[in-house]
């Protein structure tokens, strides 16, 4: 018994180990860890708070070390740590300058002693700086992130942010967790009055702790405005819900009206059939594959590059179609389907044998990665948002060309009127040739468009070559205004159909409609007028 009392006497009189020995070369940083590494845990919670207000740039990453029981003390030089597994080797990487101490034995290795409270002190200090980060999203996220296990002391965390708080989301989300920090309070009028202020909320934390009240609160009246809120709640994330499906169909409908646009010139202005019109699509989505082959790392330029060589090398097959076949076969229109269907099937092959019969893969660049989020219930990608302003870009490009260029002039001439085109003197030869290449270079640029959506293979032209022709023959042969209209109303069908009636049975349906509809209005939705409309 006596050794046992020396031994504890002893230990008690001996200084701290290792307790002012970490040598980080700032001096804010040696008192906190000093603290950290006392054995006493009340001033280990002032160093955790001396860290934290140390506004030294890593203090967050070491505070969170400090948490997962990764950042450590090395015995051998005194410096903080990250303790990595290499292989067989526990290596030792400065948690400062990222510099590689090499291998040590596990027991060189000192972690930082922690309790439950401590724990709890981290987590409320790396909440506290992410909400003073400057970047909103950084912000935004540390509230949500909190939501979903709120407790009533944040309540004054927030409050003493929220009137200091410029960006109007975040701010949102900071009164939220006001509000759902007092669904927990005691007094029945507190819940109340925080029902009502997250009756409009649309954060799924709130959600459930609305439905909790709903559900589980001793008080009637909590209970009946929180399923009334839920109600309120739900309505607004069914009218978020349509808009969603809204942004689907006008997202779809861009990818018809590109598919099809270069088909109202060739089928539309020209009067050919052309079922090769998706091979071209696809050559153009090959040509922006090709170009990422070439320019590896670079998929952002990669893809600004393909839309100008895609153009170029769908029009200069479509203008080889044109001299090589096409120019023999007009006015027989039979024969043009037959022929271009024969020539989609080369190309499928050709593509098969010199590239892959497999599909091959397209890389998204950043700037069209990721979604625009809007709240909680709607966010719109990032892919799908541009390509809807591609298309529209594209149909102003074209619509200027045809109504303001010569070679629109001399188009338009020749699609009314041939025999009056060539006695002024148009060469109405070149004008077919230069047509079709123009809509087959469109079917190029929608190529690229679609190899950022969908997969690259041989048979993708295939998968919208009856769409294509299902929107130039509703909105309107050879009207422009009538392909974009039409695609893009079709899209919108489709997708407000899709979630009651399934894919494909809503695709089967608007092919019904277009039947029915063509029965009485056999022009479409906007016919030609004039000479071009008679013939």
């Amino acid at each position: 018994m006596l050794r046992i009392l020396v031994t504890t006497l002893l230990l008690c009189l001996m200084p701290p180990l290792f307790a002012a020995d970490i040598e980080t070369g700032d001096p804010a940083l040696d008192a906190a860890f000093a603290q950290i590494l006392d054995r006493d845990f009340d001033v280990k919670g002032q160093g955790i708070t001396a860290l934290a207000d140390s506004k030294h740039p890593k203090r967050g990453e070491l505070l969170r070390g400090i948490a997962d029981g990764e950042l450590r003390y090395l015995n051998e030089n005194n410096r903080l740590v990250w303790m990595r597994e290499q292989g067989d080797d526990t290596v030792a990487v400065d948690a400062l300058s990222g510099e590689d101490y090499g291998a040590f034995s596990t027991r060189k290795f000192k972690k930082l002693a922690l309790n439950n409270a401590m724990r709890n002190q981290i987590d409320a200090l790396l909440a506290k700086i992410n909400l003073s980060d400057p970047d909103p999203t950084v912000r935004l996220n540390a509230v949500n992130a909190m939501l979903d296990h709120i407790e009533p002391r944040h309540a004054e965390l927030f409050s003493g942010l929220v009137t200091n708080e410029p960006d109007a989301k975040v701010r949102e989300a900071m009164l939220a967790a006001i509000a759902l920090s007092s669904l927990s309070d005691p007094d029945a009028a507190q819940r109340r009055k925080a029902v009502a202020s997250v009756a409009g909320s649309l954060e799924p934390a709130v959600r459930n702790g609305l439905t909790r009240l709903a559900n589980n609160d001793p008080d009637e009246s909590v209970r009946r405005e929180a399923a009334a809120a839920l109600k309120k709640i739900q309505a607004r994330a069914e009218l978020f819900g349509y808009a969603e499906t809204l942004f689907f169909g006008l997202s779809l409908g861009s990818v018809l009206v590109l598919a099809a646009i270069g088909l109202a010139i060739t089928f539309g202005v020209m009067g050919v059939i052309n079922m090769a019109h998706g091979e071209l699509i696809m050559l153009g989505a090959y040509t922006t594959y090709l170009i990422q082959l070439a320019l590896p790392g670079m998929t952002g330029l990669s893809i600004l590059l393909a839309v100008p060589a895609a153009f170029l090398v769908s029009g200069a097959v479509g203008v080889a179609i044109e001299r090589g076949v096409i120019r023999f076969l007009y006015g027989r229109p039979l024969e043009t389907l037959l022929a271009t269907f024969g020539i989609s099937l080369i190309l499928q092959q050709l593509v098969r044998s010199v590239i892959s019969p497999q599909n091959v893969p397209v890389s998204n660049p950043d700037f069209l990665s990721g979604s625009l989020q809007i709240n909680s219930v709607l966010s719109l990608t990032y892919n799908r948002l541009y390509i809807f302003a591609f298309c529209l870009l594209v149909f102003a490009g074209l619509f200027f060309v045809l109504k303001r260029t010569r070679l629109g002039l001399q188009v338009r001439a020749v699609s009314q009127n041939r025999a009056m085109a060539r006695a002024m003197g148009v060469r109405s030869a070149r004008v077919d040739a230069l047509t079709f290449g123009l809509g087959s270079g469109i079917a190029g640029i929608a190529g690229v468009a679609l190899s950022q959506l969908t997969n690259v293979g041989p048979n993708l032209g295939q998968a919208y070559i009856v769409d294509s022709f299902m929107v130039v023959v509703f909105g309107g042969v050879g009207n422009l205004w009538g392909t974009l209209i039409g695609g893009l109303g079709l899209g919108i069908a489709n997708k407000l159909m899709e979630p009651w009636a399934g894919a494909v049975l809503a695709k089967i349906l608007v092919l019904v409609f277009i039947i029915l509809f063509i029965q009485k209005r056999p022009r479409g939705l906007f016919p030609q007028k004039g000479r071009a409309a008679e013939g």
